[in-house]
């Protein structure tokens, strides 16, 4: 797959099956996408499935709002290789692409990435003040070649699955709901640092370190049941989230991870650590043998969660 990004010019040679949007979480609103990109590759085996991004969600631009994603662009990378997409582009969201005109978007579209196909959802808006929508998208597909395929949007509890619907179960702390709704269980990938080691020399417990971008979306601080993905294998453990308020000093919002029955060294290893189900809220205790206590409870109770088979095995 190749990931174009920080760049205003863009060309694809080869005929192309082509989705827009923010694409924040890959959620099982976005499956429907790529399922149709794949299938249209299958049928012509010298498409290219294409999809075109934003660096910055536009309202951040747009409305001041500093937003907090689902997937950065480092994680959303490796979903749609897993997808089986061949081009992500990743334009600048500036000035000049903020006041286009849809019109000369689509054109521009079409021209630079030979676009055969094009699939968006029924919400689907683009070009200055969002006046583009799918309606003008196949108004002038005659005129520019192209086939357009609208999709209904997916929905579950009476709404529609938006990334905005799992963020919200994400804040929440409702994991095992936002995981029904990404279709996959919610992660944080990332390199492990060097800690402070006090899992190993203060509770005997032994933890892998990371600390996520400023930028990602968090559950609420507290415990939770998780899944290590390293080197193709999972590994169940648990994980706290939070800033340690038992231990001394300040310290920064860190993702930390004891893996059950684990000796490997991680230290500067890629790992991706997948949420399943929340234990508890963080709190301060009264003592570190009170932390540890707590601690060791919170492993047992992550272990018979896992003896009863209720591990998530996708992604």
């Amino acid at each position: 797959m190749e990931y174009i990004k920080q760049s205003m010019t863009f060309e694809i040679k080869e005929p192309t099956v082509l989705s827009f949007g923010k694409f924040d979480g890959l959620h099982q609103g976005h499956e429907l996408l790529m399922k149709y990109m794949a299938q249209k590759k299958q049928e012509e085996k010298d498409l290219k499935a294409v999809v075109f991004t934003f660096d910055i969600p536009p309202r951040e631009q747009t409305q001041n709002v500093q937003a907090q994603v689902l997937t950065t662009s480092f994680e959303k990378e490796k979903l749609f290789e897993n997808a089986g997409i061949d081009y992500v582009i990743e334009c600048p969201f500036t000035h000049e692409i903020m006041c286009m005109e849809p019109e000369e978007f689509i054109r521009r579209i079409v021209k630079n990435l030979h676009v055969k196909y094009m699939v968006v959802g029924t919400d689907f808006r683009f070009g200055h003040n969002r006046r583009g929508d799918y309606h003008m998208l196949e108004a002038y597909a005659p005129e520019y070649g192209y086939e357009v395929k609208v999709l209904p949007k997916m929905q579950r509890d009476d709404r529609d699955i938006s990334s905005t619907f799992v963020r919200e179960q994400i804040a929440a702390g409702n994991i095992e709901k936002a995981n029904e709704l990404l279709g996959y269980a919610f992660f944080v990938e990332g390199t492990v640092l060097y800690g402070r080691k006090m899992g190993k020399a203060v509770f005997g417990i032994p933890t892998i370190n990371l600390l996520p971008s400023e930028h990602k979306l968090l559950p609420p601080l507290g415990v939770y049941i998780t899944e290590t993905h390293w080197r193709g294998k999972l590994y169940p453990g648990i994980t706290n989230v939070g800033c340690k308020p038992t231990i001394e000093g300040e310290n920064p919002i860190g993702v930390e991870t004891h893996l059950f029955e684990f000796s490997e060294n991680l230290y500067g290893q890629e790992v991706r650590i997948s949420f399943l189900k929340k234990v508890r809220p963080e709190r301060k205790f009264s003592s570190l043998d009170a932390l540890k206590v707590q601690m060791e409870q919170d492993i047992q109770y992550a272990k018979v969660y896992f003896n009863t088979g209720k591990g998530v095995r996708k992604n």
